[in-house]
C-alpha cells in the first residue's frame, strides 16, 4: 500500500484488492455530525472515542471504524422483511462527516462491512463513487468479516485479515489478546439515569483491549452483560463508553444492566 510506515503490519488475506470510481454525493446535510470526542488509552496508545462510533489514533491519523453492514436494507428485503432502503446511504453520510472532521491518513474498517457476499452488488453508482471519494489521497483498509469472508476486488484498498501497528492488532472478531481492538459483537449498554432508562451503542474496553459498536444505520447491538463480552474481560472490570445525544460517557460496566 502506497505510504505504509514499515512499522504497520497488513496480514493480507487470499483475497484481494479492491478498485473504484468517485462521488461528491455526501451533501452537507448528510455530512452534518457531532465533534465530541472522549480520550481512551488503549494498551497505552491514546486514542480518541468518536460519537459517531468511530475511533481515532491522532499519532497515526488512523481512523478505525466498525461494522459498516452496508445494504442491510436490501439483503432483508430480499427475504421479504421490508425496511426503508436507506441505511447505506445514511451509514456513508455519518463516514463522510467523521473523516471530514478528523482528515485520517488512513481508514481501517473492521470487517462486515457489507451485510452479506453480494451486498457490494446492490450499491449505487453514487454510493460507489462516495466510498472511492473516501479513499481519495489516504490508505484504506478493509479488513474481512463474518458477514463478507471474500470481499470483492473493485471497490479500492487493501482487503486483510488483521492489521497490527506497534502494540494494537485491529481485527473482526475479538479473541481478548492485550492491544486488541475489534468488533463483530455490536456492543450497547443499558444505565439508569434521573429516573430513566437509556440504551445506547458503546465502545467496551479494560484499557487493555477494546470491541468497538457498529457503525451501520441498522446494525443493531448485544448487551454488554452477554456471555460473550465475559469471555474477552473475564474480570468484568471494564468500562462502557455509551454513544449519548451530545458526548460520550463512560460507565463502569457494573452500573449497567
Amino acid at each position: 500500500m502506497p505510504g505504509l510506515d514499515p512499522g504497520i503490519h497488513v496480514f493480507v488475506s487470499a483475497a484481494k484488492t479492491w478498485m473504484a470510481g468517485t462521488s461528491p454525493a455526501m451533501t452537507e446535510q448528510a455530512a452534518i455530525s457531532v465533534t465530541t470526542t472522549l480520550a481512551l488509552d488503549i494498551a497505552g496508545v491514546p486514542f480518541h472515542a468518536d460519537l459517531s462510533g468511530a475511533l481515532f489514533w491522532e499519532e497515526q491519523r488512523l481512523l478505525v471504524v466498525s461494522d459498516l453492514h452496508l445494504e442491510k436494507g436490501s439483503s432483508f428485503a430480499m427475504r421479504g422483511v421490508l425496511l426503508p432502503p436507506y441505511d447505506t446511504i445514511a451509514t456513508l453520510g455519518r463516514l463522510a462527516a467523521v473523516i471530514s472532521r478528523h482528515d485520517p491518513r488512513m481508514v481501517i474498517a473492521l470487517g462486515d462491512s457489507f451485510h452479506d457476499r453480494t451486498a457490494h452488488d446492490r450499491l449505487t453508482a453514487e454510493d460507489r463513487e462516495a466510498v472511492s471519494a473516501f479513499q481519495t489521497g489516504r490508505d484504506w483498509i478493509w479488513i474481512s468479516g463474518n458477514h463478507d469472508p471474500k470481499l470483492p476486488r473493485d471497490l479500492g484498498g487493501t482487503v486483510a485479515d488483521e492489521v497490527a501497528i506497534g502494540p494494537i492488532t485491529f481485527r473482526h472478531e475479538p479473541t481478548g489478546a492485550q492491544g486488541e481492538i475489534a468488533g463483530h459483537l455490536h456492543p450497547k449498554a443499558r444505565v439508569s439515569t434521573r429516573g430513566r432508562s437509556m440504551e445506547r451503542r458503546c465502545f467496551v474496553s479494560d484499557g487493555m483491549r477494546a470491541v468497538m459498536p457498529a457503525f451501520g444505520a441498522y446494525a443493531g447491538g448485544l448487551s454488554i452483560r452477554d456471555a460473550a463480552f465475559k469471555k474477552i474481560f473475564p474480570k468484568n472490570g471494564f468500562v462502557a463508553h455509551l454513544l449519548g445525544d451530545r458526548r460520550v460517557h463512560a460507565i463502569a460496566a457494573s452500573r449497567c444492566s
